[in-house]
């Protein structure tokens, strides 16, 4: 598996010339010429994870991409077929068997509304958990995509979710609203709890891949 890496939460998986692509949002520049994808998986409705122009940019190259998401975002894609998934389920589609968990976006203030998140595990190795540090318990993490930096999260919590899911190998994602120095900070931090629980760390920018 080939994980490439975009800005902020965006990222493209390939298997075998397929492709899967996860929260293509507003922070992420635009997605263009991307041919041979089997899914598009968004984890929740927030326009950081997706707008209709991504989907639509993706959906002209690949007008056969299954748009894989939680009610939230039915709801808002309005003129876009939205197969609605819930934590439990399982789909497979093109050569990608994907499991999804959690339920709820993490708190970001209490005057604010939860909305659905779904986390999603992608062939049994690749787990995003989206705005939420849901653990997939009973499953071994080989790669775990790390969210970095978010009005929702400490890095302490950050670290807590890498040492209890203890993947082999992690990256940070949702990385969009941390400065270069942040960044950087914050892969410092990510890759201690990730090395002391036994695994291996990449600060992936932008562009960067992950052969998992």
């Amino acid at each position: 598996m080939r994980i490439t890496k975009l800005e902020h939460a965006a990222l493209i998986l390939e298997e075998a010339g397929r492709r899967l692509v996860v929260d293509p949002g507003g922070l992420t520049n635009p997605i263009l010429g991307l041919q041979d994808v089997d899914a598009v998986v968004i984890t929740h409705e927030h326009a950081d994870h997706w707008t209709g122009d991504q989907l639509q940019r993706i959906l002209s190259s690949s007008p056969k991409a299954v748009v894989l998401a939680p009610s939230g975002v039915a709801r808002a894609a309005e003129g876009l077929d939205v197969r609605v998934v819930a934590p439990g389920e399982t789909v497979e589609v093109g050569p990608w068997k994907l499991r999804f968990f959690g339920g709820n976006h993490a708190v970001i203030h209490p005057t604010l509304p939860v909305v659905e998140n779904v986390g999603v595990l992608v062939d049994d190795r690749f787990y995003y958990p989206g705005d939420s540090f849901y653990i997939p318990l009973g499953v071994q993490v080989d790669v775990l995509a790390a969210p970095a930096g978010a009005p929702w999260l400490k890095i302490s919590e950050a670290m807590d979710f890498v040492s209890m899911v203890a993947p082999k190998r992690a990256f940070g994602t949702h990385d969009g609203v941390l400065s270069a120095a942040g960044q950087g900070i914050v892969h410092d931090r990510l890759k201690a709890v990730t090395e002391a629980a036994g695994g291996e760390y990449f600060a992936l920018k932008a562009g960067d891949v992950l052969q998992a």
